[in-house]
């Protein structure tokens, strides 16, 4: 990425929620820069009031302001295209921070082309994978973008400092702000993510404050509900036979799981940094339809398609949550995954009950399940003897491994 001296940097777009963080980046860079600032906020369905960003940001003289809606193209092309993959990081995380960070990154570096800014800046701190995500996303669009990143530059490095910041620069400082933040949230339509704080002892079990998208597995409702998502080339396009656009599913089942709390993670994960860090997820609809792809792949993935899919997986998963979605690696796993899913169309059946979620029924006009074949009655289609031969075969390594073991005296 290209290095510039911080007086050439004439105009910033700043990725801006109207927090007291990111509020303080704004007037921060207006006056370590002394540069124009454009403020960008996207609404990735994190299910809050955008507008007092704009007003924040009018109020701070920005001219140029940009709040998109872009819950519809964020589900579409980049948590579908995840789905698809199946992609779970070290075996658990469902990367719903990890996969928003290439969405911004791709709308700050149109929107310093739409507005011929010459650098980009995020809020994302030193310690954190976003920096890597956002500056990995830009230097892949636009090498030539400075990256700007407050958190690796000033000195405002406590709560009390940055509120002193705000307060001496007329930033309006909420009464929630003042003390100590019991732990940080990042939303988005996918999941929410809580660590920090009141978390960071992995020993201590998260208090009931931390879950915001879920209802406790223990009060959800004592009856099962069961659903029926339909699939079409490895997408989800309906729920209980009404076709809906990615965004409409993903918010569909979200509500889903919230009633039966389902989705939620508690887990100690290792950052591309470095470190080892705990965080509190919540993916209720993410998780169901992760259940539901895996449920339509069993019948209509053959088994070496599918076994080199899991093979794949971990790559693909790793590659995400380190900031590398524009790699070429990335769009090769990606043409090689989409490739798979052509017959991946039909409809699963699920039940939804106090914290899990279970694949009971599914049904494809592309299925690969034969009746006949694995039928417990008399059939007509295969010959039992077949496998005689079939395990002979299979088994001649193993007997000419176990006769060397016998004549060079191996116990082991």
């Amino acid at each position: 990425m290209a290095v510039i001296a911080k007086k050439s940097v004439k105009k910033i777009v700043l990725a801006y929620s109207g927090g007291l963080d990111t509020s303080v980046i704004l007037k921060w860079l207006q006056d370590h820069y002394d540069a124009e600032v454009v403020t960008f906020t996207a609404d990735l369905g994190q299910g809050e009031e955008l507008e007092p960003a704009r007003r924040k940001a009018e109020k701070a003289g920005v001219k140029e302001i940009y709040i998109d809606d872009l819950r519809e193209e964020f589900v579409r092309d980049y948590c579908y295209p995840m789905v698809r993959a199946n992609a779970v990081y070290e075996g658990q995380y469902l990367l719903g921070t990890s996969i928003a960070r290439p969405l911004i990154a791709k709308r700050l570096v149109e929107i310093a082309h739409e507005t011929g800014a010459d650098a980009v800046a995020h809020g994302a701190t030193g310690k954190g994978n976003d920096q890597v995500r956002f500056e990995l996303g830009v230097a892949a669009l636009d090498p030539d973008l400075t990256c700007i990143a407050p958190w690796r530059e000033w000195d405002l490095n406590s709560r009390t400092r940055l509120i002193a910041y705000a307060e001496a620069n007329g930033i309006e400082v909420a009464m929630d702000k003042r003390g100590e933040a019991p732990f940080s949230v990042d939303a988005n339509l996918w999941h929410t993510s809580s660590e920090g704080k009141i978390l960071e002892d992995p020993a201590e079990e998260a208090s009931d404050i931390v879950y915001q998208r879920t209802n406790a597995p223990e009060e959800a409702p004592d009856t099962p509900e069961y659903i029926t998502i339909g699939f079409e080339r490895g997408d989800a396009v309906s729920i209980n036979g009404k076709p809906l656009s990615p965004a409409t599913v993903l918010t569909k089942l979200n509500e889903y799981g919230r009633t039966h709390g389902i989705g939620r993670l508690d887990l100690v994960e290792n950052r591309f940094v470095g470190m080892k860090s705990r965080g509190i997820y919540e993916t209720p609809g993410g998780t169901i339809l992760m259940m539901a792809h895996r449920g339509i792949e069993q019948i209509t993935l053959d088994r070496g398609a599918m076994h080199l899919k899991d093979e794949l997986m971990p790559r693909y998963a790793k590659l995400l949550y380190e900031g590398f979605w524009f790699s070429p690696e990335r769009e090769m796993l990606q043409a090689a995954i989409d490739h798979s899913q052509r017959h991946v169309s039909g409809e699963v059946r699920l039940k939804l009950y106090k914290g899990s979620v279970t694949v009971v029924g599914r049904s494809s006009p592309a299925t690969l399940y034969s009746l006949a074949h694995v039928t417990f009655e008399e059939d007509m289609v295969y010959d039992q003897k077949d496998a005689e031969g079939f395990i002979r075969l299979n088994a001649l390594r193993l007997k000419l491994m176990a006769r060397r073991k016998r004549v060079l005296g191996e116990n082991d």
